[in-house]
């Protein structure tokens, strides 16, 4: 009878978070002889691939990459990747500490070729499963996935890294509208050319949602990109925000912040984080909002508005039309008047979900008391679970209620951190790196 492998780490998703645990994994002393793996659904490495425009810039300095904050002397660094490419002199003498977004993911993806051996991509994760010990107790966790040919995989681990991003939010005025003129902008790149094809060479009036960073490069990319499109930016701010990255205020993103977020009481919590708020929601980046305004300007002189900026309006009701069309009703949120706009088609720059985790681990609810359902996690990170419960669940990139904004693409390592986990009110216990036994098999 052949013995089942029982993993000390398995992680799902193989995003950025879950990328930067896997180099961390690699490069720290003894852990190469814990048995660990990656579950991807998509068939290779992919960050925001949707909205990879050619000149749009990353929002943060290329120190922040995977992991320059914690060890600039790794080989995963975004300079030795510069070195390894045969770009970094170039790189330096563009005086610019914010590469294109391209060049970011193309970064992300060299680091994560590194690691093809230990990811299972096109395998999307079904549910977790507990396993049984003595008694009440789980020993650990089964995950179900199934590959791109049909074919179900169970793999049994010790602990698990849960890193599946975001999901896209869909407002549900727009639920019913149908993908054939809607789309979201996680989507955008894939989906645009569709979206506004006009084989009749007429012009098509396209609708973007949103005030933030997405919907205005999604907006004036429209612009730019295709003539025969008339593209306007609904949103119920006032006016496009700039992003605030003042140094005081970038220090948010610093692990001592995390602990100072992490220590307040929930009341005080969520007053803080809305203090930083326009660190990153509903907000622009500067250069980006001269360039919108110039647009708009300069449409002025020619006497062709082609584009617009529809600001201070709530969407009351939107409705296909006999024509396909979609029908806006818009309320001014400074005068109550009301309005009806049509478009040819919808893109929807409205954010991420970030609850994607807790259906993963629907199957393991009756075993985890409250701890899912109250967000219950750590200061690492980990799912604060009932003692019967042996198995470890780190939680990344969705404990910002808990955490703060994660410090950026640098996050992940402190899952893994040697410093052990107090034990937690909720009777969690310390678990750490160095607990963890080597790779065994089911019947050692």
């Amino acid at each position: 009878m052949q013995r089942e492998t029982v993993f000390d780490l398995i992680g799902v998703g193989f995003g950025p978070s879950n990328l930067a645990l896997a180099v961390r994994l690699a490069e720290r002393s003894g852990a190469h002889t814990l048995a660990h793996c990656f579950v991807e659904r998509q068939p290779a490495f992919g960050w925001h691939r949707g909205m990879l425009l050619d000149d749009c810039r990353m929002q943060i300095s290329f120190l922040k990459d995977l992991v320059t904050m914690r060890d600039p002397k790794s080989r995963y660094t975004f300079i030795n990747y510069l070195f390894e490419r045969g770009r970094l002199n170039e790189f330096v003498n563009l005086k610019n500490f914010y590469p294109t977004r391209v060049e970011f993911h193309d970064y992300l993806s060299w680091v994560a070729d590194a690691f093809d051996d230990r990811v299972h991509y096109s395998e999307t994760v079904l549910g977790i499963e507990p396993v049984r010990g003595d008694g009440a107790r789980i020993d650990a966790l089964r995950v179900l996935s199934r590959d791109a040919a049909g074919h179900e995989r169970q793999r049994v681990t010790r602990a698990l890294s849960v890193g599946v991003g975001g999901t896209p939010a869909i407002p549900d005025a727009f639920a019913a509208l149908g993908r054939d003129r809607v789309i979201h902008s996680s989507s955008y790149l894939t989906d645009i050319d569709r979206l506004v094809a006009s084989p009749d060479g007429e012009r098509r009036r396209v609708a973007v949602i949103g005030a933030g960073q997405s919907a205005a490069e999604v907006f004036i990319d429209l612009a730019r990109r295709f003539p025969h499109v008339d593209a306007n930016l609904v949103m119920r701010a006032g006016a496009l925000k700039p992003a605030d990255d003042s140094p005081f205020v970038n220090e948010i993103f610093s692990p001592e912040f995390t602990d100072v977020v992490y220590a307040q009481p929930q009341d005080a919590r969520r007053a803080l984080l809305e203090r930083y708020r326009d660190t990153n929601y509903a907000v622009v980046d500067r250069p980006l909002i001269e360039q919108i305004y110039e647009m708009l300007y300069l449409q002025r002189i020619d006497g062709t508005p082609r584009h617009a900026l529809l600001a201070n309006s709530a969407i009351e009701a939107a409705v296909r039309t006999a024509d396909g069309r979609i029908e806006l009703t818009l309320r001014d949120r400074m005068s109550g008047a009301t309005r009806i706009e049509r478009f040819d088609a919808l893109v929807l720059a409205t954010g991420y979900r970030r609850d994607t985790h807790s259906a993963l681990l629907e199957g393991l609810a009756p075993h985890l008391g409250d701890a899912l359902t109250r967000g219950d996690v750590t200061r690492d990170y980990l799912l604060a679970t009932p003692e019967h419960f042996a198995p470890r669940i780190y939680l990344q990139g969705c404990c910002e209620d808990s955490h703060g904004r994660p410090t950026r693409c640098c996050r992940s390592w402190r899952a893994v951190r040697t410093k052990s986990a107090r034990r937690s009110k909720t009777g969690s216990r310390p678990r750490t790196m160095k607990a963890w036994p080597g790779p065994r098999t089911k019947n050692d």
